[in-house]
């Protein structure tokens, strides 16, 4: 007879948890522990076209198959004799120079289709067709290992859905819960081992980091692309934690551009900014908590865009494109991948980016040396099917 009445209870003080407590979603996981390596996945929502972020200058068919789209409001920042990046990446130039950071190009997923949706949906389960799998390839390799994971967002991405759980953090226009308010839940939840797991973990996750503490206020607008940086800077506070999560998914939008990509103010470049933002942001982060030199980031997207423009000055979707792998691991200051060539023979159906490379190589040359997870589970589950794409060398 009781039985109805505690689950009553529990609904009521988890709601409560959740009003008091806005910086956070109750979740329960294990630890990394303080010397373990740490993971970043920064998801762009929409196909970046990676022949505008990262120009293949030294292709002497780049300037005719793009036309007004190869010409930049100021040069593009060299990387060899064949590649540069967008002038507005100016940092993760830095970077690359430094060797904290390489470039892959001619990258994309065993999906070949336009939509935005289900690329996304095989780019963050990790399967060969859309919907075939409904966990995430994340998810899955960190439960392989008993590690945990946070997503700087309200709700748990799919790339780290899976059979583990992982926290989430989020900025709230909401006030901040007053220590009292904390107090009291703490002796309400004293006899209640998992409500006060979950508001231990709350605290943890919003007051272990004092530099980021004000961000609970950050206003309105918190998660989207304006944020970024600040949700890159307070991701780096969290993976710093000695017991704080081994990995972490970042989530930035806007990367549809199929009018006015050529404007030199416009959504592209403004992206690519906030993009270089953020990232020089989580390096800093990561370097003042002592984690860098532990660090991988990787940066990936759905699709690329054709390579032609379209009669709105933009791009429509495509395939291959670029990502970006960066962080104190990485053998950077390099371009990896096989160059197809943007002559029209050599693109995919005459339009795209012809991809060499399959960006589940980018992720398995992360997860197996970095995060541990072995050959065969990489290979079976967390991305199945994938026996025979190999590992591409990152790491130094």
């Amino acid at each position: 007879m009781n039985a109805p009445l505690d689950l009553d209870r529990r609904r009521l003080l988890r709601a409560s948890l959740a009003a008091a407590a806005p910086w956070c979603s109750l979740a329960f996981a294990g630890q990394a522990g303080a010397d373990a390596n740490r993971f970043v996945m920064v998801v762009l929502r929409g196909g970046l076209d990676g022949l505008a972020a990262v120009p293949p200058i030294g292709d002497a068919d780049f300037v005719p198959a793009r036309g007004a789209l190869a010409r930049f409001a100021t040069p593009p920042l060299a990387l060899d004799s064949r590649f540069a990046l967008h002038p507005q990446l100016v940092q993760l130039h830095a970077m690359v120079g430094r060797g904290e950071a390489l470039v892959a190009h001619a990258v994309g997923l065993p999906y070949h289709e336009r939509s935005h949706f289900d690329a996304q949906q095989v780019l963050e389960s990790g399967g060969m067709r859309p919907y075939e799998i409904q966990t995430g390839w994340l998810g899955r390799a960190l439960a392989a290992n008993g590690a945990k994971g946070v997503a700087l967002s309200t709700a748990v991405p799919l790339v780290l859905r899976g059979p583990g759980t992982v926290d989430t953090w989020a900025p709230s226009v909401l006030p901040e819960p007053s220590a009292d308010l904390v107090a009291r839940l703490e002796r309400m939840y004293d006899h209640d081992r998992a409500l006060a797991t979950a508001l231990a973990r709350a605290k943890a996750l919003h007051f272990d980091a004092p530099a980021m503490a004000g961000a609970a206020g950050m206003g309105d607008g918190a998660g989207r692309g304006g944020n970024f940086p600040l949700l890159a800077q307070r991701a780096a506070e969290f993976l710093a934690q000695p017991a704080g999560p081994q990995a972490a998914v970042l989530e930035l939008g806007g990367w549809d551009t199929h009018a006015n990509q050529t404007a030199p103010n416009g959504a592209l470049a403004n992206n690519l900014r906030t993009l270089d933002t953020g990232l020089a942001a989580l390096r800093d982060g990561l370097v003042a908590g002592g984690a860098w030199k532990r660090s991988v980031v990787v940066v990936a997207t759905e699709f690329g865009r054709e390579v032609a423009i379209n009669g709105t000055q933009g791009t429509d979707h495509g395939s291959g494109g670029a990502a970006f792998v960066l962080g104190g691991a990485v053998k950077g200051g390099r371009v990896v991948g096989d160059w197809p060539g943007l002559a029209k023979r050599d693109r995919f159906e005459g339009r795209d980016l012809r991809t060499t490379t399959d960006l589940r190589a980018l992720l398995k040359g992360v997860l197996g040396p970095h995060l541990g997870v072995a050959t065969r589970a990489l290979d079976r589950d967390v991305f199945p099917g994938s026996d025979g794409v190999r590992a591409v060398d990152l790491l130094a």
